[in-house]
């Protein structure tokens, strides 16, 4: 193993144990998201930093990230919650893929069984397409499907590049549903327009098994 090695899997395994304490404090006697949104907003203009940090290392540690959108787009509102959100989710994948890659490949394998052949060969077959079509399309779990890639041939720049852009649609209608339904709840229905454009783009993420399979059909020849 060589030193540069050696300091990243010191510097992944350090910002883990950070993440992972600070998501203790997060959740320590807290049973709801208003406890949770009270306690990040408790740290004032460090909130966002605090909140992008833990929504990582929960996505690390295989939490579903549905309840952080929403709580995103109410702490921080539509525009710096999706940021929020999309940077949180971005490292955790980041974060998951690594770890697969240099620290726990074997593991992943075996806890997925034949699920990671499938990805494999999907992999190899598509490329970056087939991480758009899972980031669009959830047909493995969003946490799980971080760990699975990285135990695939994908560089990790195509893998991010494609996270990122690919995650993005969902992200934001998560967001502005969380932020119309905080709204809603304080007694504020206009914002119900928020809503609505949230469900405008799950439609169109619903539609993408169809953009996957233009995607992958090649051209004909003119």
């Amino acid at each position: 193993m060589t030193n540069s090695r050696r300091w990243f899997i010191a510097l992944l395994v350090l910002l883990i144990v950070a993440g992972g304490l600070a998501l203790a404090w997060v959740f320590d006697g807290v049973t709801s998201i208003d406890g949770i949104q009270a306690r990040i907003a408790s740290l004032g203009v460090w909130a966002p930093v605090a909140f992008v940090v833990i929504y990582a290392v929960a996505t690390v540690a295989l939490i579903p990230g549905g309840i952080f959108d929403l709580a995103g787009g109410v702490l921080f509102g539509p525009i710096l919650g999706s940021f929020c959100n999309l940077a949180g989710a971005s490292l955790g994948a980041a974060g998951g893929f690594l770890i697969a890659r240099y620290l726990a490949g074997d593991w992943v394998e075996r806890r997925a069984g034949p699920r990671v052949q499938k990805v494999v060969k999907s992999v190899k077959a598509d490329g970056w397409r087939f991480v758009a079509f899972v980031r669009l399309v959830p047909i493995f779990p969003y946490t799980i499907v971080n760990y699975l890639l990285g135990v695939t041939g994908i560089s990790f720049v195509h893998y991010m590049l494609a996270t990122v852009i690919f995650m993005l649609p969902s992200t934001i209608a998560y967001t502005w549903m969380g932020y119309a339904g905080g709204q809603a709840v304080a007694g504020d229905t206009n914002n119900i327009r928020y809503a609505l454009g949230a469900l405008a783009l799950i439609a169109i993420v619903i539609m993408a098994p169809r953009i996957y399979k233009r995607l992958r059909t090649p051209s004909p020849d003119v």
